[in-house]
């Protein structure tokens, strides 16, 4: 079929030569994205994957829309104890279990659509090379030292017991159940001979004592005025999101670097990790036959996996000034990326390339609790896939519920609802309307409306409004995106489309239109067939089949994000074949999957309300998480119908007001003068809905 592009320099997307390695190139933007590395003893919930992999897939997809040459690294974390003791519970081998694993793990991120430029594993040659290389430079840096201290020792097991095989009571909080390296109540690390009563997590009933070891520790006390240094320089460059070691004032509020920093232990008793290597010193080889902490050697997994990519690695990872590097995790793992590992590199004494932005999430919880594998309650892995559901709408909801700036919850009525009154009714409306038309009444072919192959002016005669608008949302979703605000980047995509709408609608695009003015008919659907086409591009890091789907059906290559609205697709230009992108799913089917992934007795409550006899079992809520919902139950359905210019603006508005409440609500420390801005932003957010909702019912 003809395609009638416009011959303009950058519009297309450029594509590195296949075979050839992606490498960064002087003189333009290098973006190195790497997501926090899955444990390899378990399959990841959808928790796990909008908090890293798919938030940084999300951001590596938009820079390659720009462009940029880009990679993106991921694998999965194979050594230390926390695949140790899931071997002993499945009962094969270490290296059996992270076979096992990293197929699951590829296999999930694969159906997720998740484009890793290379996804690898920290069992491997080049990352033992790299870990004690750099290992052999602290201690040539007089960064180690060696310290004897009380180990827990097994008297059953006749071994000494690794972090993860101890549980108890935490020093800190008081809470059961801590590990010895960290307890998840209070975020804190700890020292597994500080837990309190230790048990063996291999049999509880095994004595537990202390016995003197002899350990490498790095001096993190040194490197700390280096490392303060660096956090407060590269948090000011690289526009960190909200986190626990620097607030948004530039103020380092981390307690460990507050009570000064302590040396870290980088060798363990154990034999499934990284050898010590050997080197000149005593104190060295006492090291033998030890292996180096899995804290220590998991970061290291960034530029090992890279160097499996490409034997070039070092042109990514030892180039800060020509690379810069977005990290992407769950707010559990940010001491480890933005102390821990920047100090190893200061300490290793290389140039190395280190974090330039920070990119965290909360967590995502699950229909009123939380995901337990343990209790089989929630979506895990490949599940998500015998759900039916399409790949581009999950991406879309976990997307649009992304925990930025606080925990959130996955609801499968509001993932049903997502897909009907929005993908279907909004986006995928405008697309369809517009292409079918094109089909029916122009045989397919962009018809001519006097628009010639250039930028649309907005002093445009007839649509001076809705090319400033569309102007002004690719603005602001050029500025969101590249500040990795990725939930309000898809929400401003979905500004576009219902701008588009809105534009038909005001346009009277119809058969009278056709028959009174062809041109202006004509005009209307030229631009429109070109906003479909930056559509494509702008859905394509969020929702790349959807993409791809609109792309066949435009007859188009694929694009690259513009700045201003043109006409790309010229008139003469032969589309493809309309077809609906998004299918309704029945309302019902969210009582259905929630019963399907409920898990155990343990995890829900039956409810059974009077004249329901036999509902379904639901998740067991506390009154204040009861209320809240019973009040969410009561918002206003989205609406999806076509919007006036009126409708679309307050929904911008509105958008922003609450983007201005949620960067309130994380400031940090809080203040009554903040909470008073708080209470302000709030009323002025509420009486902006309340005018949307009464311009919406007068369409009604």
């Amino acid at each position: 079929m003809a395609q009638k592009i416009r011959s303009t320099e950058g519009l297309l997307r450029e594509n590195a030569p296949k075979g050839e390695p992606i490498l960064p190139k002087e003189g333009e933007r290098n973006i190195l994205i790497t997501s926090a590395l899955p444990y390899c003893n378990n399959v990841p919930h959808l928790g796990n994957i909008i908090g890293s992999t798919l938030s940084a897939d999300v951001f590596a997809r938009y820079n390659r829309t720009r462009n940029r040459r880009t990679l993106y690294v991921c694998g999965t974390d194979e050594y230390g104890t926390a695949t140790e003791t899931q071997a002993l519970t499945e009962g094969i081998t270490p290296k059996e279990l992270c076979d096992k694993y990293y197929l699951l793990h590829r296999a999930t991120y694969d159906w997720f659509e998740i484009a890793f430029d290379h996804f690898g594993r920290t069992t491997t040659p080049q990352h033992t090379e790299i870990c004690q290389e750099i290992y052999t430079n602290l201690s040539k840096h007089d960064l180690l030292e060696k310290q004897t201290q009380e180990q827990t020792y097994c008297e059953g097991c006749k071994k000494f017991l690794a972090d993860r095989f101890i549980e108890g009571t935490c020093p800190h909080c008081g809470a059961d159940e801590a590990r010895g390296d960290q307890c998840d109540l209070c975020g804190r690390t700890v020292d597994a001979i500080e837990i309190i009563n230790p048990r063996c997590r291999v049999n509880k009933t095994h004595k537990v004592t202390l016995r003197p070891s002899a350990n490498m520790y790095v001096r993190l006390d040194v490197v700390q005025p280096r490392t303060e240094e660096w956090i407060k320089k590269s948090w000011k460059a690289g526009g960190w999101s909200p986190n626990a070691v620097i607030n948004s004032a530039g103020v380092l509020i981390d307690a460990r670097l507050k009570d000064g920093m302590r040396p870290s232990p980088v060798t363990r008793d154990l034999t499934w990790g990284v050898p010590v290597p050997d080197i000149e010193g005593a104190d060295n080889q006492e090291m033998k036959g030890k292996v180096l902490y899995v804290w220590f050697d998991a970061p290291i997994g960034y530029p090992s996996i890279s160097a499996n990519y490409t034997s070039e690695w070092k042109q990514w990872w030892f180039n800060p000034e020509h690379v810069q590097l977005y990290q992407f995790m769950g707010k559990d793992n940010v001491y480890f990326h933005t102390i821990f590992w920047p100090s190893i590199q200061l300490g290793d004494g290389r140039n190395w390339t280190m974090l330039h932005h920070l990119s965290t999430t909360e967590y995502l919880n699950y229909e009123g609790g939380k995901f337990s594998k343990s209790h089989n309650r929630g979506v895990f892995g490949p599940a998500a896939k015998e759900t039916g559901i399409p790949v581009s709408v999950w991406r879309y909801y976990l997307l649009s519920s992304r925990p930025e700036t606080q925990d959130s919850m996955f609801s499968w009525a509001e993932c049903v609802a997502a897909n009907n009154n929005i993908l279907l009714k909004n986006f995928g409306n405008f697309i369809n309307r517009v292409l079918t038309f094109v089909a029916k009444n122009y045989d397919g072919i962009v018809p001519d409306g006097s628009d010639t192959g250039d930028l649309l002016s907005p002093n445009d005669e007839h649509d001076a409004d809705f090319v400033t608008d569309i102007n002004s949302l690719l603005r602001q979703y050029i500025d969101t995106l590249e500040a990795v605000k990725l939930r309000q980047g898809l929400h401003i995509v979905m500004q576009l489309s219902s701008r588009g709408n809105g534009y038909l609608q005001s346009a009277g695009l119809g058969t009278a239109l056709r028959e009174s003015n062809p041109t202006r008919c004509a005009q209307v659907l030229c631009r429109a067939v070109n906003l479909i086409y930056i559509l494509s591009v702008v859905i394509e890091p969020f929702m790349p089949a959807t993409a791809t789907a609109i792309l066949v059906q435009l007859n188009a290559p694929v694009r690259t994000v513009p700045e201003a609205f043109a006409i790309d697709i010229l008139p003469g230009h032969v589309l493809g074949k309309p077809e609906h992108l998004f299918k309704p799913i029945k309302e019902e089917m969210a009582e259905t999957w929630r019963a399907q992934f409920a898990g155990s007795k343990k995890d829900v409550v039956e409810v059974q309300p009077a004249g329901a006899p036999g509902t379904v079992p639901t998740p067991a809520l506390s009154k204040r998480k009861a209320a809240a919902a019973a009040k969410a139950a009561k918002k206003d359905v989205v609406y999806a119908g076509p919007k006036t210019p009126e409708i679309v603006a307050l929904e911008e508005t509105v958008a922003a007001q609450a983007e201005i409440v949620r960067t309130l609500k994380a400031k940090t420390p809080k203040t009554k003068e903040v909470d008073d801005e708080i209470a302000v932003a709030v009323e002025e957010l509420k009486k902006l809905k309340a005018d949307l909702t009464t311009a919406i019912k007068s369409l009604q």
